[in-house]
């Protein structure tokens, strides 16, 4: 491709290729390309188990994913000034759709979580991350570079709201992520030692208040700590398959656990890859995860624009600590939550929200001052 563009090329998409971070492009499709792989592989059993056809789940998903691409790729063109601006806008639409979860939302599992639109179901919360990382990215960088507006403040009163919504549906392991990363931005952004201390302490009280407050949450945890506890079916399962798998996996398709994992296609698909592609596959998806975050951050370490550097810090802290929650719950080293692997489960608003997520960082990413000599 790069020979069909040249350096002199002023066009929008010319721009963007000189421009982009190339190793964060390959690292986003590398994932993505696997997780159609175990979509494939994992998608006919959790058909079958609804009574769908087989290739149900396969099917949609290849919906989702030249959609998911192209909003990515879309949002990767755009200047940091609309990145900000459509995580405005993006922020709150997504929290009206969350407050309409709570009077219109189908229950599901005792959790109203989703709003159905036509034939689609759309998770609102999804949404609500990467928009609200940007703006509070925005919030906190105004109030140390402007003098007057108590960004601090109001990026405090907007987590609040959002939090509140979150833990009305239920959502108790989303409220902690949404935290998790207003708070590694908050740190980023120089916040005082008092400031520090308080919020750990908070922290250490919003999670034993929501044992005491959340049944669901509590269950959880007794489960993980003492399996006689309660129903591990799903976690057994999990481990069952990746000692089977061993080293290399019994091979592509040959996997007999996802037959039993109702949730094999989502929240299990990284068990799903130990048992048919082995550890080894296991490593490979750990290792662009990992390479994906550590390169998103390097690249706005020397950042002079500290809401760049917020925003694409707090994105890349959102998108690893999502990967670590998913695979952690699925290796038993922590409580199971409900959540995706990004790019590799199925979900169409996690799919779509996770390449709005990586449009940003694609965005924030590039090489300004290169971007500026191909506009002279």
């Amino acid at each position: 491709m790069s020979s069909a563009f040249t350096r002199s090329d002023t066009s929008v998409v010319g721009r963007w290729w000189w421009t982009v971070d190339r190793w964060l492009l390959v690292s986003s499709g590398a994932l993505i390309v696997i997780g159609m792989i175990l979509t494939l592989a994992a998608g006919p059993p959790a058909a079958e188990r609804i009574g769908a056809d087989t290739y149900h789940f396969v099917r949609k998903q290849s919906v989702f994913l030249p959609v998911a691409i192209a909003v990515m790729l879309g949002i990767s063109l755009l200047p940091a000034l609309w990145i900000r601006r459509v995580a405005v806008v993006g922020l709150f639409g997504a929290f009206m759709m969350m407050f309409g979860t709570l009077l219109l939302g189908a229950e599901i599992n005792g959790a109203q979580r989703w709003l159905r639109l036509g034939g689609l179901s759309i998770q609102p919360s999804e949404f609500i991350k990467p928009f609200f990382v940007v703006v509070s990215a925005w919030l906190f960088s105004l109030s140390r570079t402007t003098e007057g507006v108590p960004g601090n403040t109001i990026a405090l009163g907007c987590l609040m709201m959002v939090c509140a919504v979150l833990l009305s549906q239920p959502d108790v392991g989303m409220t902690m992520v949404v935290v998790s990363v207003w708070c590694a931005q908050f740190f980023l952004a120089g916040l005082p030692i008092f400031w520090v201390v308080l919020i750990a302490f908070a922290g250490l009280g919003a999670l034993v208040s929501a044992y005491f407050l959340f049944p669901h949450v509590a269950s959880r945890v007794d489960r993980f700590l003492d399996p006689a506890s309660g129903d591990t079916y799903q976690v057994t399962q999990a481990i069952r398959a990746f000692q089977n798998g061993g080293l290399f996996g019994r091979g592509p398709g040959e996997g007999r656990v996802k037959e039993e994992l109702p949730d094999a296609h989502t929240d299990f698909i990284f068990a799903v890859a130990g048992e048919e592609f082995g550890v080894l596959l296991c490593l490979v998806v750990v290792a662009l995860f990992g390479f994906l975050v550590l390169r998103a951050m390097i690249k706005v370490l020397r950042e002079d624009n500290l809401f760049i550097l917020l925003a694409v810090g707090g994105l890349a802290v959102q998108f690893g600590l999502q990967s670590i929650i998913n695979m952690a719950s699925s290796l038993h080293m922590m409580p199971t939550k409900g959540m995706t692997l990004p790019f590799i489960s199925y979900g169409g608003s996690s799919m779509l929200a996770l390449a709005i997520g990586m449009g940003m960082i694609l965005s924030l990413t590039r090489r300004r001052r290169d971007m500026e000599g191909l506009r002279t």
